[in-house]
């Protein structure tokens, strides 16, 4: 398209929805699509959303040994044009962008890895109201635009800027929805408890994106009692399920819906108790592991290479006798500390339901995080 036609693009009478539509059958000609129909990333509107942010259009956000290829802010603007981001969400997207290279797994193949995992993004902050991000009902599903399209958009940045596709780069054995979108707000109004971003060291009034690669999501629907204790045992029973482990150890995050946060809150349990609760009860007896085939997987076995080739184990050399040595009736724990715990309080109070996902491993960091410049 030429700079005289773009700039005659917003004009109703320019194009016809026949130009419309083939301009998007361009898009997924060109492989620029995650499988579903972007907005074509004309010049003008790439322009709106550059305006949102005093970067540099040719600085580069992160770039990727392994696949040596980086991503540009304009590049990121791009992406996130054709995700169907508004303009003004681009500085959320590059904060997205920056917490997930901060956690550290892309640049140790987690976007290239077998298991088939893709960023959580966490938005904390004023941000949430000014630009529409969803912390309450359906946080994890459907009809909010700032939410799906900031996944979204980070996405995208993986298949065209890294060029990390199914079926080239990406190992992935069978994926995981999440890889779509998978963004979600932090409910601060109705939490007992301090929210992410405050955790992590920011004063309330910023704006932040937090990431955790994560590879599945797990309900807790657990309304049936008023006794805390028991609510924090069923969490710690998803927690320990025996089929995300790859390793002894784990890290998790859970998003706890407001009313079990409440409830835990109004029984004296604060954030971290409910991180050290888990510590202590997320397990499985050495019988029961053995039987499910996973006395190696529960090994503290040494540093190994991933079939990727690319990062390796962090977990410690193996204990004397390793779970050979444990009887079938002795729990074994499945998280290290509480700092393998992120909680997070989102959804609506309507429900007792919390949702655990659980991790790939032990990135250099977790989670990620990044401030929103705007």
């Amino acid at each position: 398209m030429t700079e005289q036609e773009d700039k005659t693009s917003y004009s109703p009478t320019s194009y016809s929805p026949e130009d419309l539509l083939l301009a998007i059958e361009e898009c997924f000609d060109r492989g620029w699509t995650d499988g579903l129909p972007v907005v074509p990333p004309i010049p003008s509107l790439v322009r709106r959303f550059l305006e949102h942010t005093d970067r540099s259009p040719s600085e580069v956000v992160w770039r990727m040994s392994q696949v040596k290829r980086g991503c540009t802010v304009e590049a990121a603007a791009v992406n996130a044009a054709m995700a169907g981001c508004r303009p003004e969400y681009l500085p959320v997207v590059l904060a997205a962008l920056e917490a997930v290279v901060d956690e550290g797994w892309p640049g140790h193949g987690g976007w290239q890895s077998t298991t088939g995992g893709g960023p959580l993004l966490v938005v904390n902050g004023p941000v949430r109201a000014e630009l529409g991000f969803n912390a309450e009902g359906n946080v994890f599903g459907p009809g909010f635009r700032a939410n799906a399209t900031v996944g979204r958009a980070v996405r995208l940045v993986v298949l065209n800027a890294y060029g990390i596709r199914p079926h080239e780069l990406d190992q992935s054995t069978q994926g995981f929805p999440g890889k779509y979108s998978l963004c979600i707000a932090e409910n601060e109004e109705d939490s007992p408890w301090e929210p992410l971003h405050v955790e992590l060291g920011h004063a309330a009034d910023v704006s932040t994106v937090s990431a955790v690669h994560t590879r599945s999501t797990e309900h807790v629907d657990n309304r049936n009692t008023g006794d805390a204790r028991a609510v924090l045992n069923d969490i710690a029973d998803t927690v320990a399920r025996i089929g995300p482990m790859t390793r002894r150890y784990r890290r998790v995050v859970v998003v706890v819906g407001p009313e079990h946060a409440q409830q835990l809150a109004g029984s004296g349990f604060s954030k971290q108790d409910l991180k050290e609760y888990l510590v202590e009860h997320s397990s499985r007896t050495a019988g029961v592991l053995r039987a499910a085939g996973r006395a190696e997987a529960t090994e503290l076995y040494p540093s190994r290479q991933e079939s990727a080739g690319v990062f390796a184990s962090t977990t410690a050399a193996p204990a004397e006798g390793g779970l050979a040595s444990i009887p079938d009736d002795e729990p074994v724990t499945v998280l290290r500390s509480p700092d393998d715990v992120v909680v997070v309080v989102a959804g609506a109070a309507n429900a007792g339901v919390t949702t655990v996902l659980h991790t790939l491993g032990f990135p250099p960091k977790t989670p990620g995080n990044a401030v929103v410049r705007r």
